[in-house]
């Protein structure tokens, strides 16, 4: 059976849905592996996202915390909010209580990626504490190292991500993920998905 790959994420704006397809993308190139995109629950009411100026959601399906035990790897994506994620992806963590206490995700691999507004915004921070909420389910944190090669030494232009994982900056909302930032992300996906692979492969 193929190894699955689900990508689950919050993108108010754009940003890290792009970045959510990029990596979908990488991961499915993997033969052997198929990967799904989810979305977590919104938290905020319509009115206050259309005061925000944020487009309507997009078809990709909404996951449930019980689902997450169907998938081999999980990579979990979301834009930053003072350093750390948004409350949207915190409250969905905060729903999966019942699969801690089973510990039902232990031993999943799991990345991050992610999106911030500045360069100072938390591109490391935001991965840095997510990491607090695979440990306590006790998954396996996969990063992408320095694996995606000269990309990640790219001083010439600004570039979003880390080793911790692919990201991208938002600025004002009006940038997109250059190509670069999505090239990180199809790396990440692909590399992402051969080890979930093997890791099923082995058990």
């Amino acid at each position: 059976m193929a190894a699955k790959v689900y990508i689950v994420y919050y993108s108010m704006y754009g940003h890290v849905a792009k970045l959510a397809q990029e990596i979908q993308k990488g991961a499915s190139s993997v033969e052997g592996v198929e990967a799904k995109l989810f979305q977590v629950p919104e938290t905020l009411p319509a009115e206050v996202l259309g005061k925000m100026g944020a487009p309507p959601k997009t078809e990709v399906p909404t996951i449930t915390p019980s689902e997450l035990t169907e998938a081999d790897g999980i990579i979990f994506g979301f834009p930053t909010r003072f350093g750390m994620m948004a409350a949207q992806m915190k409250a969905f963590f905060d729903s999966t209580g019942g699969l801690w206490r089973g510990q039902e995700l232990a031993g999943k691999p799991a990345g991050i990626f992610y999106s911030t507004g500045s360069q100072g915004g938390g591109q490391e921070t935001t991965p840095l504490t997510a990491i607090t909420q695979l440990t306590h389910h006790g998954m396996i944190f996969v990063p992408v190292g320095y694996t995606f090669g000269a990309g990640m030494f790219e001083m010439e232009q600004i570039k979003g991500g880390s080793p911790y994982g692919a990201g991208t900056f938002a600025g004002d909302g009006s940038r997109q993920p250059s190509e670069l930032e999505l090239g990180q992300a199809f790396h990440q996906g692909k590399y992402f998905a051969g080890i979930a692979k093997k890791l099923k492969g082995s058990a």
